[in-house]
C-alpha cells in the first residue's frame, strides 16, 4: 500500500553562497556537477574544497578506483561533511559532465545524466528528510542553459516534495570591474 503522492515544492532562489549552510535548519545536501575525467579544481568545486576536504577526496578516490577510465555518467558520490541529526550535511558529486569545455566540446553537460543524478539525490533527500542546496548546476563550466536544467530539478526533486534552494552569488558593485563565476 502506498501513501498519498508528495506535494510538489518550488525552487527557491536566493543571493548567497551555496556552501554556507550554517543558518539553514535541518539536514542538508549540497549538490553540484562534476566531470567524468578526473579533473577537479575550477568553478564551484573550489568553494567546496575550501570548506571541506571530503568531497574532493571521494571524487579522487573514485577516479583512482576506475584507474583512469571515465567515470560513469549519471553516478553520484555522497560525501558526509558534518554532524548528526538536524545539523547533518552531505555534499553530492553528480557525474553529469562529459569531459571539460573546449572548442570541440562547448557544452559538456549531459542532461540525461543530470536527470539520473538528480533522481538519486531526490531519493537520498526524501530518505533523510533533507533539503537540497546548489548553485545553478551545469550552467557554468559545463556550458548548460538554466532553461534546460531548471525543469530537470522540478521533475525530480520538486516533484518528490524536496525543498530546493538555488544560490546566485552577489554581484559586485557597478564600476568595480570584478567578475566571479561559480
Amino acid at each position: 500500500m502506498t501513501g498519498p503522492a508528495p506535494t510538489p515544492t518550488q525552487i527557491r532562489y536566493v543571493i548567497g553562497d551555496a556552501t554556507d549552510q550554517e543558518v539553514v535548519d535541518g539536514p542538508k545536501i549540497i549538490a553540484h556537477v562534476c566531470n567524468d575525467i578526473g579533473l577537479w579544481g575550477k568553478g564551484f568545486v573550489v568553494a567546496v574544497s575550501n570548506r571541506w576536504p571530503e568531497p574532493e577526496q571521494r571524487y579522487r578516490q573514485t577516479w583512482s578506483e576506475w584507474q583512469g577510465e571515465t567515470l560513469p555518467l549519471g553516478g553520484v558520490q555522497l560525501a558526509p561533511v558534518r554532524g548528526e541529526g538536524s545539523r547533518r550535511l552531505w555534499v553530492v558529486n553528480m557525474i553529469a559532465q562529459r569531459g571539460v569545455r573546449s572548442t570541440g566540446n562547448p557544452v559538456p553537460i549531459q542532461y540525461d545524466a543530470l536527470r539520473k543524478c538528480l533522481h538519486q539525490v531526490a531519493m537520498y533527500a526524501r530518505h533523510w528528510g533533507a533539503s537540497v542546496h546548489m548553485p545553478r548546476i551545469g550552467c557554468g563550466l559545463a556550458g548548460g542553459a538554466w532553461e534546460d536544467v531548471e525543469p530537470l530539478i522540478e521533475e525530480t526533486l520538486c516533484a518528490m516534495a524536496v525543498p530546493v534552494t538555488v544560490y546566485d552569488l552577489p554581484q559586485p558593485p557597478a564600476g568595480r570591474g570584478s567578475s566571479r563565476s561559480v
